[in-house]
């Protein structure tokens, strides 16, 4: 399990912030069932859904701005979980983009490319892995969304989520697998034990669309996120 527990430059959890964090959490002084349920409530709801500037973004840069999607808080969590001593490594997958219908304009959505990189992180304990998704969609964000569609029960795809329930997606962390986006994966990517080498192998935008995207479509999508995190 050693190598699912060092530090790298995105997974930086010796940064005084974390370790701050640390000294005020207190994960370290519990049990690892009951750190690791903690540590993933506050990666999905302090650390609030919405796009961020870069999938290489470090552990302690999410942190700071306290937002992020799939890729930038699976790095939060995996640092905070090494840093406690519990392993984990990451899944990439291949995910449709048709799951953000809704939270980014049509305009934008036609703009995108129809796939993107995606990842969960997987979590060793009690002697087996489980796979982890459900802490991109903060809580107060899905309320809104579960009351927006409150009279829709089965399967649900747009505003970032794809499930087989939207009124019980099984995010919630309870011992077992959690998923929020699982519905929209096409393909696995493979596992890695560290985020940087999956970004350094696979990226979702360059050139020209990457820089529209850094310095002004996320800001579009993000100040929609907030509104409708608001509206509940």
């Amino acid at each position: 399990m050693k190598e699912y527990l060092a530090p790298t430059p995105l997974l930086n959890f010796a940064h005084p912030a974390i370790q701050k964090l640390l000294k005020t959490q207190q994960w370290q002084y519990l049990n690892s069932l009951d750190a690791l349920k903690s540590i993933y409530d506050f990666v999905k709801d302090e650390i609030k859904f919405g796009y961020s500037s870069d999938d290489t973004l470090s552990a302690s840069h999410v942190l700071k701005v306290g937002y992020g999607q799939c890729n930038t808080k699976g790095t939060l969590l995996m640092a905070l979980l090494r840093a406690v001593g519990i392993p984990c490594r990451l899944q990439g997958f291949v995910i449709s983009n048709d799951l953000k219908q809704g939270v980014m304009p049509s305009w934008i959505l036609s703009l995108a490319p129809k796939t993107i990189i995606h990842s969960w992180v997987e979590v060793y304990i009690n002697e087996h892995w489980l796979e982890l998704e459900g802490y991109i969609i903060d809580n107060a964000y899905l309320k809104a969304i579960q009351q927006r569609f409150k009279n829709h029960h089965g399967p649900f795809k747009g505003f970032g989520i794809a499930t087989p329930c939207l009124q019980k997606p099984g995010n919630e962390f309870v011992g077992s697998h959690t998923y929020i986006q699982r519905d929209s994966i096409i393909k696995s990517l493979g596992l890695f034990t560290i985020p940087d080498s999956f970004y350094h192998r696979f990226s979702n935008l360059t050139g020209i669309k990457k820089w529209l995207y850094q310095h002004w479509l996320r800001h579009i999508i993000n100040r929609r996120i907030k509104k409708i995190r608001a509206s509940l």
